[in-house]
C-alpha cells in the first residue's frame, strides 16, 4: 500500500473526492469517514421524496457503503466520527458510534468534508417533536412518517431560501395549509427585491401565507394542542408541524480545534488549491469559505455542484495535477411551483453594497417563438459594467426556458464576456425550443444600447426624481391598457397614434417612456430622439415598476395572465399572426 488519504465526511464533497482520488491512484489507502448511514445521497432530492415526488427513498442513494468499497477498494467507515485532529502526529481521533469506542488513525494526507448544519436557534420551545429540520435522508424519512401517521393539516416553514421553497411546495402538494415566514423583506436573498417579488406573489397565487419582514420568537403549545408559533411582529399561528430553513452554518470546530484557519464568515479558510494553512489538509464543500468571482471577497456558497467540483480538484491536486480553484460564481435554480428562479454572479445589492460601478438592464423575453403553443415570458435582468460591460451577474424568472439562458449567462461570465458579447452569440434556434433573436442576444442587444448611447434608460426607483425634475410621463400602450392600470401622471398616446400626435408633446422637458415590458417604448423612444426629444425608456417598462412597487399598482399580472400581451407586442405585425397568438395563449 501507498500513502493513507483519510477523507472525513461523505455526500457530495468527499465521496467525490475519495472516488477521484482511487481512479488516479490504485496504491493509496483512501478511508472515508462518515458519522451518518449514507456515505453518497442526493441531498438536493430530499424535499421531493418527502412531497412523493420521488417515490422510494433509495432512488436518492448514489451508492452504498457496501458497493463504494466493491468498486473503488475504499475503506468506508460510517457513524464513524472524527472528534480531533492531531496535526504533528498526522493523526485523527475517531469515535466509532456503533461500538462506542475510539482509536487513532494516521494520514498522509487529510481532506475535510464536513458540510453545513442547518440553524436551529435556542427559542423558546423549538425542542418540541414537531419541528424538523432537513439536512439527511433519516430527517427526510422522519419528517415524511410523522406526515404519514397524523395527517396534518397546516404546517409553518421558517426561511424563505432554497430549502424553505423547497419544502414550502412539498408540503403545498401533499395538501397541507403552509404559511412561510421569512426574517427579511423577500425570499431568495440571492435575488434583489423587484425580482423575488415574482416569486411572492406566486406563492399567494399558490395559497402560501407569506409573512416577511418578520422572526420568529418562540414555540409554544396552543390550547388545543397544536403548534403555536409566535412572530416578532405580534402574529400568531397555529400548525400541525414546522420546518426550520434559516440557513446553515459551516461545520468548522473540528477545523478551529486543530488550529485551521476560519474566515471572517466562519468557514474554512482555504487557497487556490483547495489547501488549509496546513498543506497536509484539504477542506471542500459547504464548511468553506471561496472568493467571490466579481467582487473579490469570501463567500460561503453551500451548493452541491460545488462541492462536487472541489472534491475533484482536490483529489487531483493531492496526486500532483496542476489545479486552481481561484472564484465562485454561485450559479442557481429552484423551481417554485411553476416557477423556475435562477440567478448567477453578483446581484445589485451586494454591488452597490462593495461600491462597485454598474449598469442594469431589463427584458421580458419569450421561452420559444410566440406563434408555437405554450410561449411563456421569463423576467430577465442583467447587472454590468458602466463602462467595458463586462456581466457581472443576471438573475431570470420564468416558466419555461431559464435554466437554459442562466447557463448561458454562468458560462458568459465566467470566460469574462462582454454584454457585446452576449449579442453576438449563435444559439440554437428551433420554434419549439426559442426565438430567432434568444432571449440571450436580445439582452445583450439592451443593454448594448445602453451601454453605447444608443438608447437612454430610466429606472422604475428614478421616476420620482424624473417627474420632480419637471419630466414629461408618456405611456405608448393602448386605451384599454392604460384603463386598466397606469403610472400616476402618465399621458396615453398609444405607439400606433405617435407620428400623427408629436405637437402634443413638450419639445423642452425630458419624456420618460413606458409600455407594458420597455419593447414598444424603445420603438418610441428611437422615433422621437430622431425628432429632436430626449426620451428616456423605462427599463423592463410597467411590469418591473409594478414589480419593485406593488402596492402603487394592486400587484403585478402573474406571468401566465400577461404571456398573450408579452406574444402579441413581441412577435405580432399583422392582423393574421395576432390571430394564431390569441388562439395559442388562451
Amino acid at each position: 500500500m501507498g500513502r493513507t488519504i483519510v477523507v472525513v465526511g461523505g455526500v457530495a464533497g468527499g465521496a467525490s473526492c475519495a472516488a477521484r482520488l482511487r481512479r488516479l491512484d490504485e496504491s493509496a489507502r483512501i478511508v472515508v469517514l462518515e458519522r451518518g448511514e449514507h456515505v453518497a445521497f442526493a441531498s438536493c432530492g430530499l424535499p421531493y421524496f418527502i412531497s412523493g415526488e420521488i417515490e422510494e427513498g433509495h432512488k436518492l442513494m448514489v451508492t452504498t457503503p457496501e458497493r463504494f468499497t466493491r468498486r473503488f477498494g475504499i475503506d468506508v467507515r460510517i457513524r464513524h466520527e472524527a472528534i480531533t485532529i492531531d496535526r504533528q502526529r498526522k493523526s485523527v481521533q475517531v469515535v466509532d458510534h456503533q461500538s462506542g469506542q475510539t482509536y487513532a488513525l494516521s494520514y498522509d494526507k487529510l481532506v475535510l468534508s464536513p458540510g453545513a448544519a442547518p440553524l436551529r436557534p435556542g427559542l423558546p420551545g423549538a425542542g418540541d417533536e414537531r419541528i424538523f429540520t432537513l439536512r439527511t435522508i433519516d430527517d427526510a424519512e422522519r419528517i415524511r412518517a410523522y406526515i404519514e401517521s397524523n395527517d396534518p393539516h397546516t404546517a409553518v416553514v421558517v426561511g424563505g431560501g432554497f430549502i424553505g421553497l423547497e419544502m414550502t411546495e412539498s408540503l403545498a402538494h401533499l395538501g397541507l395549509h403552509v404559511t412561510l415566514i421569512e426574517l427579511t423583506d423577500q425570499v431568495m436573498t440571492s435575488l434583489d427585491l423587484e425580482m423575488a417579488e415574482w416569486i411572492h406573489q406566486h406563492l399567494r397565487m399558490n395559497g402560501i401565507e407569506l409573512m416577511l419582514g418578520q422572526g420568529v420568537e418562540q414555540f409554544a403549545v396552543s390550547g388545543d394542542g397544536s403548534l403555536l408559533v409566535s412572530t416578532s411582529y405580534g402574529n400568531r399561528v397555529n400548525c400541525d408541524l414546522a420546518i426550520l430553513a434559516m440557513g446553515v452554518k459551516p461545520e468548522a470546530e473540528l477545523a478551529r480545534q486543530a488550529g485551521l484557519r476560519l474566515g471572517p464568515l466562519g468557514g474554512i479558510r482555504v487557497n487556490e488549491h483547495l489547501q488549509t494553512n496546513d498543506p497536509d489538509i484539504y477542506a471542500i464543500g459547504d464548511a468553506i469559505e471561496v472568493q467571490d468571482g466579481i467582487l473579490g471577497v469570501p463567500r460561503r456558497i453551500p451548493l452541491a455542484n460545488l462541492a462536487n467540483r472541489q472534491g475533484r480538484l482536490a483529489a487531483d491536486h493531492i496526486c500532483g495535477k496542476e489545479i486552481s480553484y481561484a472564484n465562485a460564481y454561485g450559479t442557481s435554480v429552484i423551481r417554485v411551483f411553476d416557477l423556475t428562479v435562477a440567478s448567477t454572479g453578483v446581484n445589485e445589492k451586494h454591488l452597490a453594497a462593495e461600491g462597485v460601478p454598474y449598469r442594469k438592464s431589463y427584458t421580458h423575453p419569450a421561452s420559444h417563438a410566440g406563434y408555437y403553443p405554450g410561449a411563456v415570458p421569463m423576467v430577465m435582468k442583467l447587472l454590468f459594467a458602466p463602462d467595458t460591460g463586462r456581466i457581472f451577474g443576471g438573475q431570470i424568472v420564468g416558466i419555461d426556458g431559464v435554466d437554459k439562458r442562466i447557463d448561458v449567462l454562468a458560462t458568459a461570465i465566467q470566460m469574462g464576456a462582454t454584454v457585446s458579447d452576449l449579442a453576438r452569440l449563435e444559439l440554437a434556434y428551433a420554434p419549439p425550443f426559442g426565438t430567432a433573436k434568444d432571449a440571450i442576444n436580445i439582452a445583450g442587444y439592451v443593454a448594448s444600447n445602453v451601454l453605447e448611447g444608443d438608447l437612454e434608460i430610466a429606472h422604475a426607483e428614478e421616476v420620482e426624481c424624473w417627474l420632480a425634475k419637471g419630466a414629461f410621463l408618456l405611456d405608448v400602450r393602448t386605451v384599454g391598457e392604460f384603463h386598466r392600470g397606469h403610472l400616476d401622471g402618465a399621458v396615453n398616446i398609444p405607439i400606433d397614434e405617435i407620428r400623427s400626435r408629436l405637437t402634443e408633446l413638450p419639445v423642452n422637458k425630458t419624456l420618460v417612456v413606458y409600455c407594458l415590458t420597455g419593447i414598444r417604448s424603445y420603438f418610441v423612444c428611437r422615433l422621437l430622439r430622431q425628432h429632436g426629444y430626449r426620451a428616456l425608456n423605462l427599463s423592463g417598462g410597467y411590469m418591473i415598476y409594478c414589480a419593485m412597487y406593488p402596492n402603487r399598482c394592486d400587484g403585478i399580472p402573474g406571468l401566465h395572465r400577461w404571456k398573450r400581451a408579452l406574444a402579441l407586442e413581441t412577435f405580432c405585425s399583422t392582423p393574421e399572426e395576432r390571430s394564431v397568438v390569441r388562439r395559442n395563449t388562451k
